[in-house]
């Protein structure tokens, strides 16, 4: 009888620390997502780094000056590809992405101080389209950012270091799958309107 309690005995001991261990994977699990789901830049770093990217080339290469694409991969980071919208006006754009790659891009978007983007963001209105189908992007009324200009650039008109507030309507797209994609942005804000048709190539590893 006392062999069969202390079975017994063992069996529950085993049984805890199985249920403990299955537990434990499962937070480990709940908590890689949680770095997966976080890994998307904030606004302000979204912002920041969007408008030092695009202000990172003068006016001859600069990708939001481009009218087909050619100048796409310019000085992009290694965590993310960015894509530009445009001065004004409605351009078609070739560009090929690597594989992996999230993508992040402003539909219509501003700096300036805190009353310019109240202004601009009371009449903003955009649409993404990715591969026929409507995406909702994303609103950012106004964050505090860090913007870096080279010289001859014409996003700041100037070379150096300020903040400003930024805003405007936003996308970022997780990476997608190898080969070709349409992506379709149109935004407005009073009299300024962009459009740009994106013919997106993913590059297979």
């Amino acid at each position: 009888m006392a062999l069969v309690a202390l079975v017994a005995l063992v069996a529950l001991v085993a049984l805890v620390a199985l249920v403990a261990l299955v537990g434990g994977k499962a937070e480990e699990a709940a908590g890689a997502g949680s770095v997966v789901a976080d890994a998307r830049d904030s606004s302000a770093a979204l912002q920041g780094r969007w408008w030092s990217w695009a202000a990172s080339e003068p006016d001859r290469t600069n990708p939001v000056v481009d009218r087909d694409g050619s100048q796409c991969g310019r000085n992009q980071p290694g965590d993310v590809w960015f894509l530009a919208g445009t001065f004004g006006g409605q351009v078609k754009r070739d560009c090929r992405i690597p594989y992996g790659r999230p993508i992040a891009l402003p539909v219509i978007n501003s700096f300036g101080d805190r009353e310019r983007c109240a202004d601009f963001m009371g009449d903003a209105r955009g649409t993404v389209v990715l591969d026929g189908e409507p995406v909702e992007p994303e609103v950012h009324e106004g964050d505090a950012i860090v913007v870096e200009g080279a010289p001859g650039n014409p996003v700041t008109g100037e070379e150096g270091t300020f903040t400003a507030t930024g805003c405007g309507i936003w996308m970022q797209i997780p990476p997608l799958g190898p080969g070709k994609h349409s992506l379709a942005i149109r935004g407005q804000s009073g009299d300024f309107s962009v459009g740009v048709d994106y013919a997106l190539t993913v590059v297979a590893p």
